[in-house]
């Protein structure tokens, strides 16, 4: 059901996916086989290889050939013709996913998989199929095969998905709307307050949109009793870069950290060495969101800010108000989305000079022309939301006398909830009913509903 899920959509670009899971369940037979020495470092250089060539061809050589095109017709050469292929769904995931379980062979964190359903599951299972989180495989290999599906991880898969579902369509897209107007204006007519609502907007609804997804993945994946890590915790609150890399969009950050960062070194390697992993790292993070200079970029400046923290940046802001670092974490990293949503790196600097106050247009709409009823009631709502002041509505509770207690045990099978304990739950119940049937209705009735990472 998840490859029909997939080819509902992308047709005969399943076979690319189909191909991958193949290649990959031979990949991970050969590494049980030959489990060491030079067969098994030449079958996961393979493996590798492959993969990556897979995503190159697809997601860069468009872009690689735009960039060998700039260098060699000023030179008096012709032009490449090159006609770029199309970017099949999601396959940053999955091809993410299917290096996740060779090296987790290779390093013997968990045993190959023989049931070639079992692995195209794994790499085609449809909640986290076209928009993560990153699955790796060793966090998943005995729930293939070995897992309980529970009334209470059905209810509370349910509530997560409504949750996600509306934060998507009841924040996330209104947001979204005003960002992409704004963006759009040209340079003579964006003045600096706009410009801030503009990126604050978008700075908001890439993370309400982003972590609904992820809200949506981790509810449904409950629903046939599997349990996803988390991917967001709350990145807004965070008061330094590094912090905030270890909780935005965990399921990537641990994934270049175990597959990427440790192998080049990580930090046990002399100082420079280690600011230079970091800055690598990010560039590729940068570069796997996207074939463009742009989230090239924007990985430079998370890179180079984590290298300043590690140099010393981060022992002044320990010394610091915690206020003051959350106004440099938010500055820092609404800076960088100005580039991550931004068309190429001219109009990002443009974008950058008008927040400045480097741009002063004779004419041009103000914050007034945007800033009606509804979205300020949205900017409350979504600030409210990245700040965890509605973390009640996907916690897991446990209620016991009336009281709620943390997170739902993995071997609680019953729940026994008291008077006060049911007036909360009945209230919570009818709030989430609320929020599914407003955010159908706006799905049903709204022409606006973009998927921001279609590129990945």
């Amino acid at each position: 059901m998840s490859i029909l899920f997939y080819a509902w959509g992308e047709k005969i670009l399943t076979l690319v996916m189909l191909a991958s899971v193949a290649a990959n369940w031979i990949f991970g037979l050969l590494l049980e086989r030959y489990p060491a020495g030079h067969g098994g470092k030449f079958v996961v250089a393979g493996a590798v290889v492959v993969n990556l060539g897979l995503l190159g061809f697809f997601k860069y050589s468009g872009f690689f050939v735009e960039q060998l095109n700039d260098v060699i017709v000023p030179l008096g050469f012709s032009a490449w013709v090159f006609d770029a292929p199309p970017l099949p769904l999601g396959i940053s995931f999955f091809t993410f996913h299917a290096l996740s379980y060779v090296i987790d062979i290779y390093r013997r964190e968990a045993p190959a998989q023989r049931n070639p359903v079992d692995f195209a599951l794994y790499i085609s299972l449809f909640p986290q199929l076209i928009a993560g989180p990153i699955i790796r495989y060793h966090d998943i290999s005995t729930q293939l095969t070995q897992r309980r599906t529970r009334f209470d991880y059905v209810v509370s898969g349910v509530e997560r998905f409504v949750a996600g579902f509306g934060k998507k369509m009841l924040l996330a897209n209104p947001l979204g709307e005003v960002a992409d107007t704004i963006f759009a204006l040209p340079p003579d007519q964006l003045t600096t307050p706009v410009a801030w609502l503009g990126i604050i907007c978008y700075a908001l609804q890439i993370y309400l949109d982003f972590s609904a997804y992820s809200d949506m993945a981790i509810g449904l994946a409950r629903l046939f009793g599997f349990d996803f890590l988390e991917n967001f915790n709350y990145p807004y609150k965070a008061r330094s870069v590094q912090e905030f890399w270890r909780r935005w969009h965990i399921s990537l950050s641990n994934w270049f950290r175990d597959y990427f960062y440790i192998p080049l070194g990580g930090s046990r390697v002399v100082e420079w060495r280690v600011w230079f992993n970091l800055v690598i790292v990010f560039l590729a993070c940068g570069l796997w969101h996207g074939a463009s200079w742009t989230f090239v970029v924007w990985g430079a400046l998370h890179g180079l800010f984590l290298v300043l923290e590690r140099i010393g940046l981060g022992r002044v802001l320990a010394r610091l108000p915690a206020f003051i670092r959350s106004a440099y974490l938010l500055l820092v990293v609404t800076v960088a989305w100005v580039f991550f949503r931004a068309d190429d790196i001219g109009a990002a600097f443009t974008y950058l000079g008008a927040m400045a106050g480097l741009n002063t247009p004779a004419q041009g709409p103000g914050v007034e022309d945007y800033l009606d009823i509804a979205v300020v009631i949205y900017l409350a709502l979504g600030i409210m939301a990245s700040a965890g002041l509605f973390t009640r509505l996907t916690a897991d509770w446990r209620c016991r006398a009336g009281q709620v207690h943390g997170i739902l045990s993995p071997g609680l099978d019953t729940l026994r909830i008291g008077a006060d304990g049911r007036a909360m739950l009945a209230g919570r119940f009818v709030l989430l009913c609320a929020i599914a049937w407003l955010a159908a209705a706006q799905m049903a009735g709204g022409t606006y509903n973009p998927f921001i990472y279609f590129r990945f």
